[in-house]
């Protein structure tokens, strides 16, 4: 990747205050300094030459390769949008995020690089700024380049990728809003399975209820920390279980056979243009199926007590 500028200061200082202003990772900067180039005027130039008004600055970054852990998958890829620096996929059920060794080829991980072949983009390393859980459907945010996902990563540190999930929730008494503040640790038994304990870590989702059903609720969203299986811990703790999460007590249904779980929402700033951005997708069609099958039966309740 590059990056260009026309100084437009009339104090002259060095290449390396001037960058220092940028706010640019320290990390990206020495990769820059010692496998790429610095260009001041179209000569390459040491990060000490001075800088004046009107001159023209030029970064290049080495090429990224990518990994042989990774191979390439020509299964598809859902994208809601891309441009140069970032990709943002709607990840379907069933499709893990990252590759691991008893699934090594079948990541999202392996498609977007298969993707990036295809493309023929020169940068194949993958940087996915937000995972989900390989049941759990939705938005996921991805880096095309080391400095999108150094300056993103940053925004998550800070709070600033807000996510917003939609869940179905075996319990149907909800207030309007509310904060589930409980710690999270590992349970003794399992290396998978997580726990509301005093001994884990701090822990904090905000729901809004959006409807109460016969069977259960539709909740949005947010999680303030991100502890593994925070959302499905948590509702568990709050007797209200996903439907569909049979790993953590939630019933199963005709029509959904997984967590009813779907990142639906993301809002963060661009952050090479700093433009913000929200992007909203519509819930799956298994949970939607639930939610109708539910009001159908809520009519009919209704229907049969006049």
């Amino acid at each position: 990747m590059e990056l260009e500028w026309i100084y437009n200061q009339d104090q002259e200082i060095t290449i390396k205050e001037f960058l220092a202003q940028q706010n640019l990772p320290k990390a990206f900067l020495k990769t820059v300094k010692f496998d790429g180039d610095i260009l001041l005027n179209h000569l390459r130039v040491p990060m000490r030459y001075n800088i004046r008004k009107g001159d023209h600055l030029r970064l290049i970054a080495p090429v990224e390769r990518g990994h042989d852990t990774v191979p390439p998958s020509q299964e598809p890829i859902n994208i809601i949008y891309e441009d140069q620096d970032l990709l943002i996929l709607n990840k379907q059920v069933g499709v893990v995020s990252i590759p691991s060794l008893a699934n090594p080829a079948g990541s999202i991980a392996n498609r977007v690089r298969g993707y990036y072949q295809r493309q023929g983009y020169s940068d194949q390393v993958i940087h996915i700024v937000t995972r989900l859980d390989r049941d759990t459907s939705g938005l996921m945010l991805i880096a095309k380049h080391r400095l999108a996902h150094a300056l993103l990563d940053q925004q998550v540190r800070a709070g600033q990728v807000l996510k917003y999930y939609h869940a179905l929730t075996s319990r149907n008494q909800w207030p309007d809003h509310g904060v589930i503040e409980a710690p999270i640790a590992r349970t003794e038994a399992s290396i998978i399975t997580r726990r509301v304990h005093e001994s884990g870590k701090y822990a904090k989702t905000e729901y809004w209820c959006q409807q109460i059903y016969p069977d259960g609720a539709y909740l949005r969203l947010r999680l303030h920390t991100g502890r593994t299986h925070q959302i499905r811990v948590h509702l568990m703790h709050m007797k209200g279980p996903l439907i569909g999460d049979d790993l953590y007590g939630g019933p199963l249904t005709n029509s959904i056979q997984r967590q009813a779980l779907h990142c639906g929402e993301l809002k963060f700033i661009h952050p090479i243009t700093q433009e913000p951005l929200h992007f909203i997708i519509p819930l799956p069609q298994d949970m939607q199926n639930w939610m109708q099958a539910q009001e159908i039966d809520q009519g009919r309740k209704s229907y049969g007590s006049i």
